[in-house]
């Protein structure tokens, strides 16, 4: 007597990998609630043009970029010359002219606001 395998009952499981996707899933919508995503957009073009202005200021391949880093928020919370002086300080290893990256990385700033991950009150 052959068995009909559509009419048996079956069990499924879920895999660790959906359990995974959907949990990512919930903490990006966590993340974009959070943050505006414009100003999210607005940080990440700012990095990648750092990024891309780093490669033409040190003229080599990322691996052999010296350890740098550029905090933006650090950066919002100084005065003016106080930014100027942090990022020359950054870049002091570097043979080329940096006047040009710093004066257009303080422009590309303007109006971004400070993303903390604590609420002060």
């Amino acid at each position: 007597m052959a068995a009909n395998t559509s009419t048996q009952p079956r069990v499924l499981f879920q895999t660790s990998e959906k359990v995974e996707e959907e949990t990512s899933q919930r903490k990006l919508g966590k993340l974009t609630v959070k943050y505006n995503r414009k100003d999210l957009q607005r940080r990440l073009d700012i990095e990648e043009w750092i990024d891309g202005q780093l490669h033409l200021l040190y003229d080599c391949e990322e691996e052999e970029i010296p350890e740098l880093e550029i905090d933006i928020d650090e950066l919002i919370e100084l005065p003016d010359e106080e930014q100027r002086a942090k990022l020359q300080e950054l870049l002091q290893e570097c043979g080329k002219p940096k006047e040009d990256f710093i004066n257009g990385l303080l422009y590309r700033m303007k109006g971004v606001r400070k993303m903390s991950t604590t609420q002060r009150k």
